[in-house]
């Protein structure tokens, strides 16, 4: 036998498998080929039969009297508003966004901070797939609102407890704006900041960046508080609709150049819904959440940053410290910069900018405001509208014999530096502890006053009952109350002005409210100098004039203590407030000593006390909480003045006028011979501040020098109680409380 052969038989079938290999390979293609379809099939087959079967139970819900639909993706259950407001501006826009959320198809819910319990159901919104919006306001120290103050309390003690940990609201998802007034910088927005600095620490993931709302028309970046909240409320709405597709739009980094924002030009990502809240959960675990200090414009990122639960070696923490500490003064000094920038203010082209904003232009017009340049003001005084019908003048006719009809209310300055609880220009006037605005000079703003008060007495002609005397009489101003709104002594200009007012022959009535004391020792003579006296201890000066100055009480106490060198006529008005500042007559006495002023007028709340005056109900304002309830009655008025008369022995009850509930308190310096010396002799004062201006200011005179006797009429307990018995109609039968307007 060959063994060749052998050999060839042992070999010849994988020889034979060789040369055959691609049919082979043909084989196994085929049959997973084959595979394949069948694998088709059968998947096609089965959702072919799903989706026949959903018709079916949806005609059987429909029996029961609702309808499902297909199955899909929920990513935006709902919107919860929460909302914590003092004068109702917050509820206001809680409504506005709650009909924005309405247009996209969103269950919306508002909800009031006050009636809402955070210890039973705040956890529930860790699971509800609802996103949480707080609308909430910083009132009265950085405090948060009445409404709000148990759930900011409770946040923040739950922030800071170990038995909630940082996990407590992880998978809640909220929004901030907050409500507040740069002009009070210590705690500007403090309460938006908090409740979103607490959620932030409880594990909360925040949709997008805190939106900041500023009263201060001057510093808003919008012009005014609605404007902010409506252009965060558009990004906030643009949001919500990513979210509501499952998009993710992450949050500008802080650190981008401005408009090159890399995170804006990636867009957003689109997440599947069984991914997207691990996703959620866990980039709070791998990236550096937002920081609670974001505002509405700027926040930090976590590029340069280690995550806050990397481990860090301790050898490198000394380089990451003064890696942080570097950041933390390059951003105190750019904010250094840009808040010197801000107080001086200026726009962008280092102008100082005008203190009548459009949106303030508009406000305070809509109240008849004729506005005069860039800061001043006159309006028509509903008194001076009185007296061209013989109907009876305001209260300084009665206590000072001013002609009502001839008297102009006026001021070059808007601003002011307290926000006073019973201000009756319902808070539309920017605030302020300096003049940062450009200035118009005093010639144009004297000018445009007369002409716009001119022109809104021309408007009386031919009116029913308007006496044609006092119409041409009343063409000519004789007096101007430099009280109309705002503080005309912040204007540096005032002194110029107040000249001007001497040469027309106008009487000046000058009024501030005691926070300028170097201003008032600087301030040339006036006809009558007035100082606010809201209230006589600090906590309740605090309370009620709410002013921007840290140092208010000193400011305050220096003010009256000028007020007492003055030679000139002063005067304290008192504002009492029901229940705020009626209990403080000892400190009132003491008050009155400080600054020794010749009358004291004292008026209800809501519009002004003047040393025996009461407040004059002039309607609700969403800027205070005020209400009829406060204030008091004429014969508290009454009574409030009795007693602190009798701690003043020096001083005497003089004058009433009951309408405006209105008493005057005067020194016994000007009761001569048992007679009331408390009106003005006006063309005797124009004549010794002539003498005074012609000697360069060396030839003073006293308040004594200009006096002139008070009629019957016009003293407390007369029948006519305070009106004029030369007016046709006395307006005696109101009743006690004053509720005519202002």
């Amino acid at each position: 036998m060959d063994p060749s052969a052998d050999t060839w038989d042992l070999f010849s079938p994988l020889i034979s498998l060789w040369i055959n290999r691609f049919y082979i390979y043909l084989g196994f293609a085929v049959s997973i080929s084959l595979w394949i379809c069948v694998q088709i099939v059968i998947k096609t087959q089965g959702k072919n039969l799903q989706e026949k079967s959903v018709p079916k139970a949806a005609q059987d819900l429909m029996t029961n009297g609702y309808v499902s639909l297909q199955e899909k993706d929920i990513f935006v259950s709902g919107v919860k508003i929460f909302y914590g407001s003092q004068t109702g501006t917050a509820k206001g826009f809680a409504t506005v966004l709650a009909e924005a959320v309405t247009s996209l198809d969103l269950p919306v819910a508002i909800i009031n901070l006050k009636e809402y319990d955070p210890d039973d159901h705040l956890i529930e919104e860790v699971t509800s797939k609802n996103v949480c919006v707080f609308l909430v306001a910083t009132y009265t120290d950085g405090l948060p609102t009445e409404s709000a103050e148990w759930f900011c309390k409770w946040l923040e003690e739950a922030s800071i407890d170990f038995r909630f940990g940082k996990t407590y609201l992880k998978g809640m998802r909220y929004a901030v704006f907050g409500l507040g007034n740069s002009a009070y910088a210590s705690h500007f927005n403090k309460v938006g900041k908090n409740v979103d600095k607490w959620l932030w620490m409880l594990g909360a993931h925040r949709v997008m960046s805190r939106g900041e709302g500023d009263c201060d028309v001057v510093k808003s970046k919008h012009g005014s508080i609605e404007a902010d909240f409506r252009a965060w409320k558009t990004k906030f709405i643009s949001q919500l609709q990513a979210l509501q597709k499952g998009e993710r739009k992450k949050s500008c980094g802080g650190h981008c150049k401005k408009g090159k924002c890399e995170s804006h030009q990636h867009g957003s990502e689109e997440r599947e819904e069984g991914s997207h809240e691990q996703d959620e959960l866990h980039h709070r675990d791998t990236e550096e959440e937002e920081p609670f200090e974001s505002s509405s414009e700027e926040e930090f990122g976590g590029e340069d940053h280690q995550s806050l639960n990397s481990i860090v070696d301790v050898e490198d923490l000394g380089k990451i410290m003064d890696h942080v500490k570097k950041e933390k003064r390059e951003k105190e000094q750019q904010e250094e910069k840009s808040g010197l920038f801000r107080n001086m203010g200026r726009n962008e082209d280092g102008e100082r900018r005008a203190m009548i904003t459009p949106a303030l232009r508009e406000a305070l017009t809509k109240q008849g405001y004729q506005l005069i340049g860039s800061h001043s003001g006159v309006k028509l005084c509903r008194w001076t509208k009185s007296m061209l019908r013989g109907r009876g003048g305001c209260y300084k006719h009665t206590f000072y014999g001013i002609e009502s009809h001839r008297c102009m209310e006026t001021t070059p300055s808007l601003a002011c530096a307290n926000k006073c609880v019973f201000c009756w220009r319902h808070h539309t006037n920017p605030v302020g502890t300096e003049w940062r605005w450009k200035m118009d000079q005093p010639e144009m703003i004297l000018k445009e006053a007369i002409e716009n008060h001119q022109n809104m007495i021309k408007q009386f002609k031919g009116v029913p009952g308007v006496k044609a005397e006092r119409f041409e009489e009343g063409m000519t101003v004789k007096h101007c109350a430099l009280s109309l709104v705002g503080e005309p002594i912040m204007y540096p200009e005032i002194n110029r002005f107040l000249k001007l007012l001497h040469q027309c022959k106008i009487s000046s009535f000058l009024v501030t409210n005691a926070q300028f004391p170097a201003e008032i020792r600087n301030l040339e003579p006036v006809t009558q100098l007035y100082v606010s006296v809201d209230a006589s201890t600090k906590d309740s000066l605090k309370k009620i004039d709410r002013p921007l100055f840290k140092d208010f009480w000193q400011r305050f106490l220096d003010s009256l203590k000028a007020l007492a060198v003055k030679q000139q006529r002063t005067v304290y008005r008192l504002t009492l407030v029901k229940a705020w500042n009626v209990d403080e007559l000892q400190a009132y006495a003491q008050l009155v000593s400080l600054g020794n002023p010749d009358f004291i007028e004292v008026k209800s709340s809501l519009m002004v006390i003047l040393f025996p005056q009461g407040v004059t109900y002039c309607g609700e304002s969403s800027a205070s909480s005020l209400t009829m309830a406060h204030v008091p009655w004429h014969e508290e008025v009454v009574q409030f003045v009795h007693e602190l008369v009798d701690l003043i022995p020096e001083y005497e009850i003089a004058c009433e006028h009951e309408h405006s509930n209105c008493l005057l308190i005067a020194h016994r310096k000007f009761k001569i011979g048992g007679e009331w010396w408390t009106w003005i002799d006006y063309n005797r004062f124009q004549e010794l501040i002539q003498e005074y201006e012609d000697s360069g200011g060396s030839k003073t005179f006293s308040a004594k020098d200009y006096m002139a006797r008070t009629p019957h009429w016009a003293l407390f307990g007369a029948s006519e109680r305070g009106f004029d018995p030369k007016d046709t109609r006395h307006q005696r039968k109101n009743k006690s409380k004053a509720i005519s307007g202002c």
